[in-house]
């Protein structure tokens, strides 16, 4: 098996151990005495609607949204698409469309929520005096800026009516939520922005995310954000009291299914977190160094080995019109500090997509940036223009998966020889 081989079985690896059908089971609810309904949202909720129906025993019915072309055949479950990331008109008729469900059913009913990554933009639901217009301004301001994903998801669930809680807070049935984490450190409230579980940030933490990160909020926003009606529900509130949650998948769990499977090809694994956060090109320079490391002097690992990670980067958008998300702007920025080092390198997003485009991430190694001179591409100005997507086009190095059905975010693997 040669070395980008023994990468994509990796990745492969951490996306089986991501299944959502091993932790449905492991978390199925009893059965109510009356309906049992199923609400989702998230790229992986189809896959994760499909599971449910094959383990659960008794009627069910329910609608689930994901990602244009994301969907999956189901018998009874309603699986609607819509925009990601940026939300469209699709996504505020679905989530009207989850709200009206819930709100009518009663005590002996059972809600199943099937959250993933992805929800937060695939359930636009404006406040009273803004629009989708609004919110899309604000999905796009948020991904320009840099900030991660947990300090997003607290404004989006500051200028929503069905985050934050608020979908759960809407039914007197007691709801249970299965959750897939995409978020560094697992916090349920902040997967999908929580629609169903709610958390203690406030709209001042908000506002101090916006001042941070000096998103250009219209005055109509800002005036919402300084009112009582961004307050979200708080998590001590009687209507919780009820409801439960599980996070059935991880970054964690698929980390160690990678690092057990490098094992079995005598390659030993070491996991440097689940739950890195920062620049892409930074968190890349810092791999790059460990990386040079131990292909220079053996520490702090020794030869050979692989350096797994996962969590979310961020890309602050540079230029406008170049393509190419997070692990594409990671493994780029990463091939200019490793040039012509022994080092092999995978970034790709669990779930199948890295940004907008039509690949999961992109492989490189030492030998990219020479590649990429030889196309008559400069790295450096790629990376500028964060243009990666071009570059590893140009150089046969995009790693495509198509939609995997599940999402626990980044994985990256560097191996040494």
């Amino acid at each position: 098996m040669n070395d980008r081989d023994l990468l994509k079985a990796l990745f492969s690896a951490a996306v089986r151990a991501a299944d959502p059908l091993t932790g449905i089971r492991r978390h199925l609810p009893a059965p109510p005495a009356g309906r049992t309904v199923v609400i989702g949202a998230g790229k992986g909720a189809a896959q994760m609607a499909a599971a449910l129906e094959t383990v659960w025993d008794g009627p069910l019915s329910g609608t689930v949204v994901t990602r244009y072309g994301y969907g999956c055949e189901t018998r009874a479950i309603e699986i609607l698409e819509a925009s990601h990331p940026v939300p469209d008109a699709a996504g505020l008729a679905a989530g009207r469309k989850l709200m009206e469900t819930v709100s009518s059913l009663g005590a002996d009913d059972l809600v199943i929520a099937l959250v993933c990554g992805g929800g937060s933009a695939l359930l636009p639901a404006p406040p009273e005096g803004l629009t989708l217009s609004d919110e899309i301004a604000l999905n796009e301001m948020l991904l320009a800026s840099g900030a991660p994903i947990s300090a997003m998801n607290v404004v989006r669930k500051h200028f929503s009516t069905i985050k934050g809680g608020r979908l759960a807070a809407a039914t007197k049935a007691r709801v249970v939520s299965l959750i897939v984490s995409d978020i560094p450190g697992d916090n349920p409230a902040f997967v999908a922005s929580g629609p169903t579980i709610p958390d203690a940030t406030t709209r001042q933490d908000a506002l101090d995310i916006v001042t941070q990160y000096r998103l250009g909020l219209s005055e109509a926003m800002l005036a919402h954000l300084n009112s009582p009606a961004a307050d979200a529900p708080s998590p001590h509130a009687p209507v919780f009291q009820r409801h439960e949650h599980h996070v059935i998948a991880s970054a964690s769990v698929s980390l160690e299914a990678a690092a057990a499977l490098a094992g079995e090809h005598g390659i030993a694994a070491h996991i440097l977190s689940d739950s890195i956060e920062g620049e892409a090109r930074d968190v890349a320079l810092v791999h790059a160094a460990l990386a040079r490391e131990v292909a220079t002097r053996d520490r702090p690992f020794s030869r050979p080995t692989v350096l797994l990670s996962g969590g979310e980067t961020t890309v602050t958008l540079r230029s406008k019109g170049g393509r190419g998300g997070r692990n594409g702007e990671f493994a780029l920025a990463l091939s200019l500090a490793i040039d012509g080092h022994a080092v092999t390198v995978l970034a790709a997003d669990t779930d199948g997509i890295d940004g907008s485009d039509t690949n999961a991430g992109a492989f490189c190694d030492g030998t990219t940036a020479a590649r990429l001179r030889a196309a008559g591409l400069d790295g450096r100005r790629l990376l500028d223009g964060n243009d990666s997507f071009s570059g590893f086009e140009a150089i046969g190095d995009l790693f495509e998966t198509g939609p995997t059905g599940t999402n626990v975010n980044d994985f990256r693997a560097i191996l040494i020889r």
